[in-house]
């Protein structure tokens, strides 16, 4: 029987990006603006008997519920980054902020559909003109926000492409320019041409664009919390460099994300030469985010040889 001399090596690192903190900025910054939108419009909703403008505050101030969660995430990351309760680091706070930011998301969809179908059904009075003002003011605000959000820089774009906290955030504010948008549009025909059955329906449509970005992300973002394996390209990527000479063979592969970005693996190689989990371990040093990594390296030697 072979026997197998076990290596083992484990790395890995909680360093926070760069990035992340800049993003914590921009949320917070966001999250400010949606709140006092909020209260303008719901202000204005009670004072002019606009039931359009106080289902828009309402629905900007779950927004901006979810939004202050995923600032409250990377708070409490960056606070625990180096916290020994977290073995593999805190790169999931940001991961379930998003979860329960799409939830909200979810959440807010339904309600638009339940009452734009209620609207459709039962129209009621809308004061137009000052309805038109403070949707306006809403799309102005959330533009700003959107402007904050993308920040500067092509890397950092992609960055917060792969950030489900910050996407997160970010769909809240795209969902809440799309609603002011379609607001508008509808407010402006029931205006001038009398289509007055165009809010209601607007509203339908938002709600369902809405409710398809919030099913996507909790998708994705439930597959990380659930430790779902990583794309089939980066297994191949691993496979491919620690096979890069003719006698390593991996007999076992196990990839994950730790964050939005991070990535785990622990691999087992089988090997007939004399080789360290360290030179495996080298060998994987340019694959990107692969930042906590168990090596174990599997021996082969003759047939009389006793298990160890």
């Amino acid at each position: 029987m072979n026997e197998k001399n076990r290596q083992k090596s484990c790395s890995h690192s909680h360093a926070t990006a760069p990035h992340v903190h800049g993003n914590e900025v921009k949320t917070l910054r966001v999250v400010i603006l949606t709140f006092a939108t909020m209260l303008v419009e719901v202000a204005a909703g009670y004072i002019t008997g606009s039931m359009a403008l106080l289902a828009d505050g309402w629905h900007m101030g779950t927004h901006a519920f979810a939004l202050g969660i995923t600032w409250l995430a990377y708070i409490l990351a960056r606070r625990h980054a180096n916290s020994p309760d977290f073995s593999f680091g805190t790169g999931k706070f940001g991961i379930l902020a998003g979860y329960t930011s799409a939830l909200f998301l979810g959440l807010a969809a339904i309600s638009m559909l339940y009452q734009s179908a209620e609207r459709l059904i039962s129209p009621i009075p809308i004061a137009f003109n000052e309805a038109i003002i403070v949707a306006v003011l809403g799309l102005i605000v959330n533009a700003v926000s959107i402007v904050i959000m993308q920040g500067h820089g092509h890397d950092h774009g992609h960055d917060n492409h792969h950030d489900h906290s910050f996407r997160a955030a970010y769909l809240h504010v795209i969902a809440d320019a799309l609603t002011s948008v379609l607001a508008i549009t509808a407010l402006l025909t029931g205006k001038f041409l009398g289509w007055t059955f165009l809010d209601p329906v607007m509203g339908m449509i938002g709600g369902l664009l809405i409710l398809r970005w919030a099913g996507l992300l909790l998708k994705q973002t439930a597959r990380i919390l659930l430790d779902g394996s990583a794309p089939g390209d980066i297994h191949e990527q691993i496979r491919r460099e620690l096979q890069s000479d003719t006698d390593s063979n991996v007999t076992d592969l196990r990839v994950w994300y730790l964050s939005s970005h991070d990535l785990a693996a622990v691999v087992s190689v089988e090997t007939g030469k004399t080789r360290e989990a360290s030179e495996y371990r080298q060998r994987l040093r340019s694959i990107r985010n692969l930042d906590h990594i168990t090596v174990e390296v599997l021996h082969r030697k003759n047939e009389s040889s006793s298990t160890q």
